[in-house]
């Protein structure tokens, strides 16, 4: 018989109430409302869009990136791993008590990733970080957002945060240039990848691993306005 799951913490939201479940001594899964948000036995999309958003910033001299959503800390875990010792990570996450379980119940899933020196976690909305160092033109060499909504059929509106057309321009305008921003999504959106290029980004996209569930990882690439504005995307 399978165990049961067990409630180690439980606190109220605006999205209702958010729990840190575990069975066993690695299974582990976050949810709101007893949907679940991360399966800690899941996440190799995770680690694939951390990878493929740093893996060309191994060599680079002092790196910045910001993630938006903390999660179980493995897209964080990711990053890290393919970032110099002299990179620098701003993860911006709205619920306090998910940092306290990644520094906690969780950190020895991650080898502690949310404790890394390089990290600084900054509870905040990660569209306002984004508008921010828009405005302020310090830049940053990826942006990735690991967000238990990615772009959807519904967030095809201009003004819709993160994944509408206004909210691209502004992540276009947070990156250095040739910056990377990279998105996780339950499925593959075509108009999300469509308003991507239109901004001036070349688009690849992926279902990392074999059967099973596969979500997918958008890999935007700046390029120049004076470009065409194709893009390839891969599915």
């Amino acid at each position: 018989m399978a165990q049961a799951w067990k409630v180690l913490d439980s606190v109220a939201t605006d999205e209702g109430i958010l729990e840190l479940r575990q069975r066993g001594e690695r299974d582990f899964l976050i949810t709101v409302n007893s949907l679940v948000l991360m399966n800690s036995a899941l996440h190799r999309s995770e680690l694939a869009l951390g990878e493929m958003a740093c893996a060309h910033l191994k060599q680079q001299a002092s790196p910045r990136v910001l993630v938006g959503g903390l999660g179980m800390a493995f897209t964080l875990r990711a990053v890290l791993d393919n970032l110099p010792a002299s990179g620098s990570v701003v993860v911006a996450e709205l619920n306090p008590v998910v940092l306290d379980w990644c520094r906690g119940p969780l950190a020895f899933l991650t080898a502690d990733a949310a404790n890394d020196p390089r990290v600084t976690v900054q509870i905040a909305d990660v569209a306002e970080v984004i508008m921010k160092s828009a405005m302020a033109q310090k830049g940053f060499d990826a942006i990735v957002l690991d967000l238990y909504r990615g772009p959807h059929a519904k967030s095809h509106k201009v003004e819709v945060p993160l994944y509408g057309s206004t909210a691209i321009e502004l992540t276009r305008a947070a990156l250095k240039p040739g910056g990377v921003f990279a998105v996780w999504g339950e499925n593959y959106d075509a108009a999300f990848d469509k308003r991507l290029v239109a901004a001036g980004f070349s688009v690849f996209s992926d279902r990392p691993g074999r059967g099973g569930l596969r979500h997918v990882v958008y890999l935007a690439r700046m390029q120049q306005r004076a470009a065409s504005g194709k893009g390839a995307a891969r599915r």
